[in-house]
């Protein structure tokens, strides 16, 4: 599912989380790391289930991007970057190599 909404980045985190995607993630490197675990992944291990955009009313450069993560082994998490010129290079290097596979209800 991917949705453009009227929620706030904080909003769709917390949703997330309650839907289980509870670990905070970050890209290092070339590996994706679970903040809380240190835990780390390779690209071929992990999906994108879901991703949402997020721009500020204000200020059309104030955007966000929220993926929902799922790994092999069951590890749920979130990742946020920047969209567009202000996103992590890091951050997108990863991701280009991250199938989106939406999870059947």
């Amino acid at each position: 599912m991917v949705a453009e909404d009227d929620q706030t980045l904080a909003g769709a985190i917390a949703q997330l989380a309650r839907r289980g995607f509870a670990e905070s993630l970050s890209v290092v490197g070339d590996r994706l790391r679970a903040v809380e675990t240190q835990k780390t992944f390779r690209a071929e291990d992990v999906v994108i289930r879901e991703y949402h955009r997020f721009e500020g009313v204000s200020d059309p450069d104030d955007t966000a991007i929220v993926y929902a993560i799922e790994a092999t082994g069951g590890m749920r998490g979130t990742l946020v970057d920047a969209y567009g010129v202000y996103s992590d290079p890091d951050v997108g290097a990863f991701l280009e190599r991250v199938p989106i596979v939406e999870r059947t209800r």
